[in-house]
């Protein structure tokens, strides 16, 4: 973000125009916001649907456990990456 500029040599109209710059800036960064937040609703809803259809199972009830345990807990490191 850059800083203002010395005010006291600005002119009046000068003084005007970076406001109206900074509010269209911040109307776009505004208008910008809410169609990520939009997204981002649309996208969570799509997740809580997939969620409800597979019967609320999680992505982890697919994940073999003991064979996660096996390589966390593994002393060596796997082949190949030494």
């Amino acid at each position: 973000m850059e800083a203002l500029p010395e005010l006291t040599t600005l002119s009046d109209g000068d003084l005007k125009r970076l406001i109206d710059d900074l509010q269209q800036e911040e109307h776009d960064v505004s208008y910008r916001r809410r169609i990520l937040h939009g997204k981002i609703d649309i996208l969570r809803a799509e997740l809580v649907a997939r969620l409800r259809k597979s019967g609320g199972r999680c992505i982890f009830d697919q994940v073999d456990v003991e064979a996660l345990t096996a390589i966390l807990t593994a002393k060596a490191t796997p082949e190949g990456q030494a």
